[in-house]
């Protein structure tokens, strides 16, 4: 009987697990991460971007946030940002690969996409001081990266993971810090595919704002503004990182036109695709308040 055998018991034991081991986890690898899952437009990490992501699993980013948008139809809506689900051609030069599998923060895996600021601005605030621009969150402070980047190993870095680099992109670490660096490195997730833009809704009537008596909607229209607006242009629309809004002398229809598509070039992004007219028109409401 094997359960007076222990030695042979635990030897059967091994024999089955690394058959399922390989079976799952070995032998797919014969089929997957071929050329056909590559995807051309996939570019490898700058040395910038890949001592952000170094920094990332050094803060163990990874225990709360993922980095795969799933399948599903709500996944997609929530965390894909203009995007599609994860494939697996857009983490060929993960490794290790961060897919996580807890989201005590949301996913990040095309977090560039929901802030295409150049600059970075929101990232930045967002690490100094998380509940600045998002006063539930539970994340804690990473203000303390605001120091000299350790560039010792990122040329051998590179040439480890076989990237392409030139001495001008080792050059350009020259002092950064590594909030710089984590932010290169987030600013980058997501946006290697090309994004097809979802098209504003067509302003109904220009000058027709179905909700000229705020009263009616304020309740709605303020919780609106301070879920979808606050984080950037503050709790009373004195303008943060983006510019002042209250009693914006801007027409309505133009304000309309700003909320649906975004303005990419100062990293503000479109909610066309998660705002409905109707409540595209209770935000120009309740930014014009003060205008009237």
């Amino acid at each position: 009987m094997l359960e007076k055998n222990p030695v042979i018991f635990i030897i059967l034991a091994f024999v089955v697990i690394m058959i399922g081991t390989s079976v799952t986890m070995i032998a797919p690898f014969k089929w997957i991460n071929g050329p056909g899952d590559r995807i051309a437009e996939v570019k490898p990490y700058t040395p910038l971007q890949q001592e952000g992501r170094d920094l990332y699993m050094r803060e163990g980013c990874n225990n709360c946030h993922s980095q795969t948008v799933r399948t599903l139809a709500s996944d997609v809506e929530r965390y894909g940002y203009g995007g599609s689900y994860s494939k697996s051609g857009e983490f060929v030069y993960d490794r290790p690969h961060l897919w996580g599998s807890r989201r005590t923060g949301p996913d990040l895996a095309h977090i560039g996409l929901k802030f295409p600021d150049p600059n970075g601005a929101w990232h930045r605030k967002h690490m100094a001081n998380p509940q600045s621009v998002v006063p539930a969150s539970n994340m804690p402070s990473y203000a303390f990266l605001n120091k000299a980047l350790d560039t010792t190993y990122s040329e051998r870095k590179m040439k480890l993971l076989g990237f392409p680099y030139t001495q001008a992109d080792l050059d350009e670490l020259k002092g950064k810090s590594e909030m710089d660096a984590i932010i290169a490195y987030m600013r980058k997730l997501g946006t290697d595919i090309p994004v097809k833009k979802v098209e504003a809704p067509a302003v109904v009537s220009a000058q027709s704002n179905p909700f000229t008596d705020l009263k009616a909607i304020e309740e709605e229209a303020e919780a609106l503004y301070k879920k979808h607006c606050a984080s950037c242009h503050g709790e009373k629309r004195e303008g943060t990182l983006g510019p002042a809004l209250k009693g914006s002398a801007k027409p309505e229809a133009e304000l309309f036109k700003l909320i649906a598509q975004g303005v990419e070039a100062k990293g503000m992004p479109g909610f066309s695709g998660s705002l409905d007219e109707q409540k595209i028109w209770k935000l120009v409401t309740y930014i014009k308040l003060d205008a009237k």
